[in-house]
């Protein structure tokens, strides 16, 4: 028998259907707490800026207004980071990138804590900015690709929680390092510890089963990871790993607009816009509001990380929700959002309830935001899952770098702040109506599964399984 006849002969294994008859185990719990730390001090190093503005604007004398480009500068970056780092990962491999967006956020922060004026600061944010947006789409993509589909949109927002956790502690840090150290300490402990992070993802990071599949590399690691995923498994030494998707040439991004997806891709841009322009014109600009309204720098430091941990409840709450009811869930979500948002200006000085309402706007926005992430890596194949989810992340970047250039330009016109707050719950609303057009795109009778199910079986070769 000839060597091609061997290898013609051999068994083929498709590695999805092998990781979807799986339960979620130990591996698949590790890696997933391993993406989730990277994404821990992504959020960190993304949301420090606007917890020291009120520290850094004081100290350098700047109006409040006037750090809307600095803080647009940084999301500019994250923008142009998960535009080109998502399509490069469907390259290279979501390894390599994880591994050296870690770095450079991590120079990119510790960089920070030595700037002396604005128009470095604007150069350090950017460029610190192409790190933190090439980390997350792959991340995300990384986690999806080990997991059983059932379980995958939950796992995934599971994961993403890291970058909540990671947002909340550096405003609970700020808090207490700013009145002792001063601002630039937030982001010396922002730059070092993504530094450490870098080690330990070159040791123990494995690259994504289904990329390696697909990408036709050997069999042996492929075989070594599906067994760590599932040590009872016994593979033939002939074994033959596939992905039953249709080979996709070209630019990946052209892709997002075939087989019937251009839909689906617009509406999810628009829901990823509206969510980030809301989620960042808070995360931005509350601790700054709240300290206007009398709150010390310190308290509206740690009152404004209520937004990050009402997120990591919301994510909790609904992953399983998610899994089943995908857009129409999400939709509802973002309807009750246009309440808690708009609420939080109407509160004046009861900071009680305005705590209560910044935590309801957390679980809404930043949990819907993280829901639209783990939908958004359903939609795609592998050839282009990092490259849906980066350019879903990116066209959503422009949202967070419009929300708070808005929020600059509104209070420097002396919007009082209930009006600042409906036009933030106006973007929650358009967030809502978009995920309801996508529920009824996707078909009524279909949570995650069946819209994933969907979208994949048009790229499947005929006559492959599913």
């Amino acid at each position: 028998m000839t060597e091609s006849e061997s290898t013609a002969a051999a068994p083929g294994i498709d590695v999805a259907d092998f990781i979807d008859n799986q339960p979620v185990g130990g591996f698949q719990i590790r890696l997933l707490v391993t993406c989730a730390a990277v994404l821990f001090l992504d959020g960190f190093d993304t949301q420090a800026i606007g917890y020291v503005a009120p520290a850094l604007a004081k100290e350098w004398g700047l109006s409040r207004g006037a750090l809307g480009p600095v803080f647009s500068a940084g999301l500019f970056g994250l923008m142009i980071g998960a535009l080109v780092f998502g399509p490069l990962a469907d390259r290279v491999g979501r390894r390599k990138i994880i591994i050296f967006s870690t770095l450079a956020f991590g120079v990119g922060a510790l960089a920070t804590a030595f700037v002396e004026g604005v128009n470095a600061l604007l150069v350090i944010r950017f460029l610190t900015g192409l790190g933190l947006g090439g980390a997350m789409p792959n991340a995300i993509a990384m986690t999806s690709e080990f997991n059983p589909r059932r379980r995958r949109a939950t796992m995934v927002m599971i994961m993403f929680c890291g970058f909540s956790v990671g947002a909340a502690l550096g405003g609970l840090l700020a808090a207490v390092l700013i009145p002792s150290f001063g601002w630039r300490s937030v982001f010396a402990v922002g730059g070092v510890t993504p530094l450490i992070m870098v080690v330990l993802l070159a040791r123990s990071l494995p690259e994504s089963v289904r990329f390696l599949a697909l990408a036709g590399h050997r069999p042996e690691p492929v075989a070594a990871l599906l067994s760590r995923i599932a040590p009872q498994a016994v593979f033939a030494h002939d074994a033959r790993f596939v992905v039953n998707e249709a080979e996709l040439k070209g630019m990946p991004v052209q892709h997002l607009f075939r087989e019937g997806r251009a839909g689906a891709t617009l509406l999810l841009w628009v829901v990823f816009f509206m969510s980030l322009l809301d989620l960042y014109f808070l995360a931005n600009w509350l601790p700054t509001v709240l300290n206007d309204l009398g709150a010390s720098v310190s308290a509206a430091a740690a009152i404004g990380s209520l937004l990050q941990v009402g997120g990591v409840v919301g994510t909790f709450a609904l992953g399983s929700v998610i899994d089943r009811f995908s857009f129409r869930a999400l939709a509802l979500v973002y309807f009750v959002a246009v309440f808690a948002v708009g609420a939080i200006g109407q509160l004046g000085h009861a900071a009680t309830l305005v705590a209560i309402a910044i935590f309801a706007a957390g679980f809404c926005v930043v949990g819907g935001q993280i829901a639209a992430n783990a939908l958004a890596a359903g939609f795609y194949p592998t050839a282009v899952r990092a490259t849906g989810v980066g350019w879903a992340l990116g066209i959503g970047r422009v949202g967070s770098i419009v929300g708070p250039l808005v929020g600059g330009a509104l209070m420097e016109a002396h919007w009082s702040a209930g009006a600042v707050f409906l036009a933030a719950a106006a973007a929650a609303l358009c967030a809502a109506l978009a995920a309801l057009w996508l529920s009824r795109l996707a078909g009524t009778g279909g949570g995650a599964v069946e819209q994933a199910t969907s979208f994949d079986a048009k790229l499947r070769p005929a006559g492959s399984q599913t």
